[in-house]
């Protein structure tokens, strides 16, 4: 009876290492995959400058971002192979790491989470690679800081800015960087033609500002507005619906502007809650029902709103 038990105790110690081994060769496979797509990619560049979702694969990114970032990092002509993602709690789902390991960029990620960055500082891509990772809880007066005391003030290649919240107000705050690609997650419940970001409150938190969860960031005409007022186009969104991509007026090359009509994309997700945080999965125009009465920024008349 002692023998057998020490045998399953010392197969139960095994565990451990045998699945790091699976998810080692499962990220592998990943990878290779993803490989074999961005080689695709590039004998398809004419068709994907007409629309980049054509380009879209996903290894790490939660829908196709991967792709998406894959083809225009090797499209555009960047002065510095650096990109700042924040965000991205434990970056185990994030759309930079893949940039990350397949191209070997230096990369900057932040989270409020002391818990998620302390796992990214743990894991083994932390001293793989040259991947600097900071908690903070990231607002419009803070955010040069952040970048300046990183040591990435003027040479940054990519930013991507995904907080469910503030994310207008934090672009619009940034003076210290001026990546080529900047990529920005929208509220597409907002629509394609209201000029709508969430009112500015530095400690602004989703779950706790609205039960739905649905209450948050901005929407795409907004971003496509401060991207001109920054110097910068809009090329694109991901099928998703809740990522859209602007580069840089003077780093185009051939990819053509489109407006925020052209290019908005419904999203399809259903992640609204009840008041009692349960899924109540509201689809279409019945997510914004969800929002009226409440207060919103139109960032063209630079007045508070009413949802309705």
């Amino acid at each position: 009876m002692l023998h057998k038990l020490k045998r399953i105790l010392e197969t139960l110690k095994k565990i451990p290492a045998q699945n790091r081994l699976v998810l080692k060769q499962t990220e592998s496979a990943n990878m290779l995959h993803g490989q074999v797509l961005s080689a695709l990619n590039k004998q398809n560049t004419e068709a994907i400058l007409k629309n980049i979702q054509l380009a879209e694969f996903s290894v790490f990114s939660q829908w196709g971002d991967d792709g998406i970032i894959d083809f225009l990092t090797a499209y555009l002509d960047f002065e510095h192979q650096t990109f700042l993602e924040f965000g991205v709690e434990d970056y185990s789902e994030a759309n930079t790491r893949y940039l990350l390991k397949s191209k070997n960029w230096t990369g900057f990620v932040m989270d409020g989470s002391r818990q998620h960055i302390q796992k990214i500082q743990d894991g083994e891509l932390y001293w793989q690679h040259e991947l600097f990772a900071k908690e903070a809880f990231i607002t419009a007066e803070n955010i040069n800081t952040l970048i300046t005391e990183a040591g990435f003030a003027n040479k940054l290649g990519l930013l991507h800015i995904d907080i469910d919240g503030n994310d207008y107000h934090i672009w619009k705050a940034i003076t210290c960087i001026n990546p080529t690609l900047v990529i920005m997650e929208y509220n597409s419940i907002f629509g394609s033609n209201q000029a709508w970001t969430i009112p500015y409150e530095p400690e602004f938190v989703r779950q706790n500002k609205h039960f739905s969860h649905l209450y948050c960031g901005c929407s795409l005409l907004s971003y496509c507005d401060l991207a001109e007022e920054k110097g910068y186009a809009f090329v694109g969104s991901n099928r998703a619906g809740n990522n859209a991509y602007f580069v840089r007026k003077d780093k185009l090359k051939q990819l053509p502007v489109l407006s925020a009509e052209q290019g908005y994309v419904e999203s399809k997700f259903r992640e609204s809650r009840n008041q009692d945080g349960q899924l109540t999965f509201a689809a279409g125009s019945e997510r914004l029902k969800l929002l009226n009465g409440l207060d919103i920024y139109n960032t063209r008349t630079k007045t508070i709103e009413k949802i309705d």
